[in-house]
């Protein structure tokens, strides 16, 4: 015979695994809660600012180039490239070539013959037998001579490459040892404190700039920015960038080079009273901006139109009221309708 409670006893764990089985089908489906930060969406003045890049070069009313005056060999660069030189400072050293060495044998030669058939001349249209015409064309093929001897001696002199002003060197053309040609660019040099930074923009932003704007400049790996006034804005497009060009003096005292690398921030204009949010709250979806306003714990997506940003934080011309409060942390987990908590929110 079975006691009665020997017949409990099953209906009591049957019960108690039913209520266990409950409760864990309760826990799993309950409505996910994201953790997030809010900040309020408000009203205030934008900057609207637009980065530009670009680099330095020389003026081209400061750029000084320094040719090989005749035939000859590098002998030595005494100013690399990026060196900083006063006037007078030697840059290159040259030697006249073994054709330019007798070329210059020759002329000197030439110029002796011709001033002695010219002192010969002299002689005999003293004693009649010789014209005058005769004597002067003497007198002409001497001076031509004296001429072009004199011209090589000139150019064997200038062989040492001086700086003609204080500056920086920008380019060398030759190595030491090279044979060069006459008029052959050997020596580019930017002229103190006549640097500029051409900045490469956007055609129609670049109508936007307005009259006295200032560009804040910084270097490369630099973390320390100047602002210098614009010196001009072109608006003929490069025909390889299409971009037109703004022009900004660099001071000489920035220390910064020919050729380097620069980047630049101009003030387009200043909108009052615009709607603002964290830049951190925006979302992107294929080319849409969005953002979860959150109202009652419930975070729900809403389209945006955002305009310039400043900053960390950007302007929305469309899509949100001052007041409301949009999620800034946390947000690549929420989807529409998700219920949410407040990071150090009392629970």
């Amino acid at each position: 015979m079975i006691s009665r409670t020997s017949l409990a006893l099953p209906l009591v764990f049957a019960c108690l695994l039913g209520g266990c089985q409950s409760s864990t089908d309760t826990a799993a489906t309950a409505d996910p809660v994201a953790t997030i930060d809010v900040a309020a969406v408000t009203t205030g003045d934008i900057d609207e600012k637009i980065m530009l890049y670009g680099a330095a070069e020389a003026n081209g009313a400061g750029k000084y180039t320094l040719s090989a005056p005749m035939e000859a060999i590098v002998q030595a660069v005494d100013a690399p490239v990026g060196s900083h030189v006063t006037r007078g400072q030697i840059l290159v050293r040259l030697s006249p070539s073994p054709t330019a060495r007798l070329d210059l044998a020759t002329a000197s030669a030439n110029a002796n013959a011709a001033n002695l058939a010219h002192a010969r001349a002299r002689r005999l249209r003293a004693d009649g037998l010789v014209s005058d015409a005769e004597v002067e064309t003497a007198r002409a093929a001497k001076q031509a001579a004296d001429a072009s001897r004199a011209s090589l001696a000139t150019r064997n002199g200038a062989l040492v490459l001086r700086a003609p002003a204080s500056g920086t060197v920008e380019v060398i053309g030759a190595s030491a040892g090279e044979l060069v040609a006459a008029g052959t660019t050997i020596v580019s040099l930017v002229k103190e404190g006549d640097l500029r930074a051409r900045f490469g923009v956007d055609p129609a932003i670049a109508r936007r700039i307005p009259k006295g704007s200032y560009v804040e400049v910084t270097a490369a790996g630099s973390k320390r920015a100047f602002n210098v006034p614009v010196l001009s804005v072109d608006s003929v497009v490069d025909s390889v960038t299409k971009l037109a060009s703004v022009y900004v003096q660099i001071p000489n005292e920035r220390g910064v080079g020919a050729g380097e690398s620069l980047t630049g921030r101009v003030l387009l204009a200043n909108i009052s009273g615009g709607i603002t949010i964290p830049y951190a709250a925006l979302l992107d979806d294929g080319g849409q901006p969005f953002v979860f306003v959150i109202a009652n714990t419930i975070a729900k997506r809403r389209d945006i139109v955002v305009g310039p940003r400043t900053g960390d934080r950007i302007s929305v011309t469309s899509g949100l009221k001052a007041g409301e409060r949009v999620a800034t942390a946390g947000v690549t987990a929420l989807e529409d309708g998700m219920k949410t908590r407040i990071q150090g929110a009392k629970k």
